[in-house]
């Protein structure tokens, strides 16, 4: 029998609502008291970099990256005497391989993927730079059809969701493979359901509402806007909320660099994650970070004023981010244990 990590609280009730999250001081009160800051990690730092300093960053199109584009387009990469080249990738592990032939300098992705990476390739150790997109409530769900007889997570036992396909963790039947399923099983856990009682079929992003709607799947475990438009076109309801309880407040995506390249450049990263940090500090605002989504990350004006958004946060915390490897370890997604303290750059 499976021994359930301390400190495991029953899950919040979720909420379908889509009003954009006002990120108030409680929320960072509640962050502060996870853990001390790093020094120098706020958006209070100043550091300029040395000159003709250039970075490539690689990027996956969505929500979690959009502060990134903030900072394009206020000019704060160019304040602090930087040239930042931003390059779209698909997937998580093509970051990770643009990472280590060199094609980026830098990388923003979620923290499943990478961790995965640092854990199973010692040859190629990575730092975290910055936290980059924490969970807030709704902004990860389990859906159903509107006229679906599952109404609460207890129903979901013996059921198939429908998630999003492996970047880089290999998929293993009844075994979370990324950041929502690991989550996502820690909740259910919490409601009475063990993760090998429910099945995760995973399939293309762009294929999850319409297998929904077809009945292919029972379920789907989506972010947004993912979760906007299923709810919005066939009228979907959430059923759970895979960011509560002991994944409350969960840290989604980080900022990663290759160890060699943080060791030669590490006043133009420092530089770097300031200017980031300001631009997160802007983002936690609507009008920004709308123009972000609408611009650079493919939404229209209507998606990105209604999705549900989490937290861009202007510090790192590293007991917060060792609840994700923690996760990560507890329900198999990672082959041992990783300590993050000795990833993250200073």
């Amino acid at each position: 029998m499976k021994v359930v990590p301390a400190r495991r609280w029953p899950a919040r009730p979720w909420s379908s609502g889509r009003a954009r999250i006002a990120v108030g001081c409680a929320a960072a009160t509640a962050l502060l008291l996870v853990g001390c800051s790093l020094p120098g990690s706020g958006s209070g730092a100043s550091e300029q970099a040395p000159p003709g300093s250039s970075i490539t960053v690689a990027s996956v199109r969505g929500v979690g990256s959009a502060p990134l584009y903030v900072a394009q387009q206020q000019g704060l990469f160019q304040q602090a005497g930087l040239t930042v080249h931003i390059r779209p990738y698909p997937t998580a592990r093509a970051e990770v391989d643009a990472l280590r032939n060199g094609q980026a300098n830098v990388a923003v992705g979620d923290y499943a993927s990478f961790f995965y990476a640092q854990k199973t390739d010692a040859k190629a150790p990575m730092v975290v730079l910055a936290d980059g997109y924490d969970a807030g409530p709704s902004i990860m769900e389990v859906l159903v059809r509107a006229d679906s007889p599952i109404a609460s997570p207890q129903d979901l036992q013996f059921k198939t969701i429908g998630t999003a396909e492996p970047q880089v963790i290999p998929y293993k039947l009844a075994t979370p493979y990324s950041l929502e399923t690991v989550a996502a099983s820690s909740v259910l856990e919490n409601d009475g359901i063990q993760p090998d009682q429910v099945t995760w079929r995973p399939m293309p992003m762009d294929r999850l509402i319409g297998a929904l709607r077809s009945g292919a799947v029972d379920a789907i475990l989506v972010t947004e806007p993912e979760i906007y438009q299923a709810q919005s076109q066939m009228g979907a309801r959430s059923v759970l909320d895979a960011c509560s309880g002991q994944t409350v407040n969960l840290p989604l995506q980080g900022y990663f660099a290759p160890a060699s390249y943080a060791n030669q450049h590490g006043d133009a990263l420092a530089a770097f994650r300031a200017a980031l940090m300001r631009a997160q500090a802007s983002a936690n605002e609507p009008a920004p970070l709308d123009k972000a989504l609408t611009r650079y990350e493919g939404m229209s004006r209507e998606t990105a004023s209604l999705i549900t958004v989490g937290v861009y946060p202007t510090s790192l915390q590293v007991t917060s981010l060792q609840r994700v490897a923690d996760l990560m370890s507890f329900y198999g997604a990672l082959p041992d244990p990783l300590d993050v303290s000795g990833m993250v750059f200073r």
